[in-house]
Formats: structure tokens, sequence, C-alpha cells
């Protein structure tokens, strides 16, 4: 009878700390949530780019009778060069600075509307961007806009279409003024690639000449050239540092 008592008891106690432990159970902290590396486009890069580039251009000749238009045409050929620069990331936002350099060769001929005895050869053999970045980032996707200066390298050549013989050539730099858009992705902690459109407003440039006749009898004294380009670039950066120190997501 003895043993029966005790035991009741035991059983009594163990249905009263059942409840108990289970309401301990029930107000444990969930466990915490995992921490992934978060892709940080924050550091100095280097890269190259290549792709396409066309300009819209319009000539007019000054002569001693003055200025007459020598036509409108666009020219495009191929662009390759580099960029180097430095991002700096906070939150979702995106800050840059950023050179790049372009060897080109957009190059078009066409006969002077002035003097059909006559062509002209406009070439941008140079166009360098020296611009500010605002990006969002999504981990490793870069969507950004850009805007800042632009120079080009040009080169002017009249020739007569008969002889073929140049009559008057003009190199020169000229500045302007740059607006792009574009977007990355980092395919490793180090590596990118990504696709820009630039559009470049160049304005208008002078040359001026000592006096140069064309076969129609024309005097020349000077041309003045406006210039639009457009630029369509791939590239592929390598950026020195990697993902930062994990943290937790918050995309």
């Amino acid at each position: 009878m003895k043993k029966v008592l005790i035991a009741a008891i035991g059983f009594a106690a163990l249905s009263l700390a059942a409840p108990a432990m289970a309401a301990d159970m029930a107000v444990k902290a969930p466990p915490p949530a995992p921490v992934v590396p978060i892709y940080n486009w924050t550091g100095f890069y280097i890269g190259a780019n290549g792709g396409w580039g066309q300009s819209h251009g319009c000539v007019d000749f000054v002569t001693i009778a003055g200025t007459v238009a020598g036509g409108c045409a666009d020219r495009s050929g191929g662009l390759a060069g580099g960029q180097i620069g430095y991002r700096w990331q906070t939150n979702q936002f995106v800050l840059g600075l950023e050179a790049q350099g372009d060897w080109a060769e957009i190059k078009n001929t066409r006969i002077s509307l002035l003097d059909p005895l006559v062509s002209t050869t406009g070439k941008i053999d140079g166009i360098g961007l020296f611009t500010a970045q605002l990006g969002w980032a999504w981990n490793a996707s870069l969507f950004y806009v850009k805007g800042g200066a632009a120079v080009t390298r040009n080169r002017f050549d009249i020739f007569n279409n008969v002889t073929g013989v140049g009559l008057a050539s003009a190199g020169h730099t000229r500045w302007g003024g740059a607006l792009g858009v574009g977007w990355e992705y980092g395919f490793t902690p180090n590596w990118s690639i990504g696709v820009e459109y630039d559009h470049l407003w160049m304005g208008r440039d002078n040359s001026t000449f000592l006096g140069v006749v064309t076969p129609g009898g024309f005097t020349l004294t000077g041309t003045g050239v406006s210039q639009d380009v457009d630029m369509v670039t791939l590239r592929v950066n390598y950026r020195f540092g990697g993902y930062g120190a994990p943290v937790a997501a918050r995309y």
C-alpha cells in the first residue's frame, strides 16, 4: 500500500511539472537570422571597355563672302580603351568617380555642298570621359547614371576630288559634356561585367585657314564644325578588395 501511494505522488508531481516545462520551451527565443555576405561595391577598380560610337557633325565653311553651310553627316566606328575609378557604397546607394580613355576610329568622308569638286573628311581618334556616378545596388547588381566632362581628339581634312591633293587640314582637341547610364554585375567578389551608354555634347569648334582656294574658285578662310557623339560599350572591371564583412541580409 505504501508503494502504491509513493507511485501516485510521483505521477502527480510529473503531471504538474510537464506544463511548466512546456511553457519554458514555448518562450525560448527563435534562432538568429542567418548571416550572409552582401556584395560591397566600395573600392578602387580598373578595367577595359570596347564597343561602338557614332558622331553627328555639321560643317560650315567661312569664305570671303561669308559663312556657307557645308553639310551634315553621321559617321561611326569602333572604340576600345580602359577606365579607372573609385566607388563608395552606403546602404544601397553607390557614389563614384571615374576617368575613361578610348581609342576611336569614327570617320566619314563626304562631298561638300559648297563645291562638289571638294570633299571633307572628319575623324575622331580619341575620346576621354571624366565623370561622377550615382548608383543603386541590389547585392551584386548595380544600376547607375553618370555625368561630367568629355574630350575628343579630332582631325578635319579638305581635299580636291579630281587630283586627290589635300587643300587644308586641322587637328584639334575639343571639350564638352557627357551624360550616361549603365548596368554592372559582379560575378565574383572582385570581377564585374557591364554595359554602358553615353551621349557627348561637343558643341562647335572653329578652325582658321590662310586663304585656301577650292577647284570651284571659292576662297576658304576657316571652318566651323558642330558635333555630338553617342557611345555604347561593354565593360569589364577588377575591383581591389572583394566582399565586405558579412552582414545580415537587408534586401
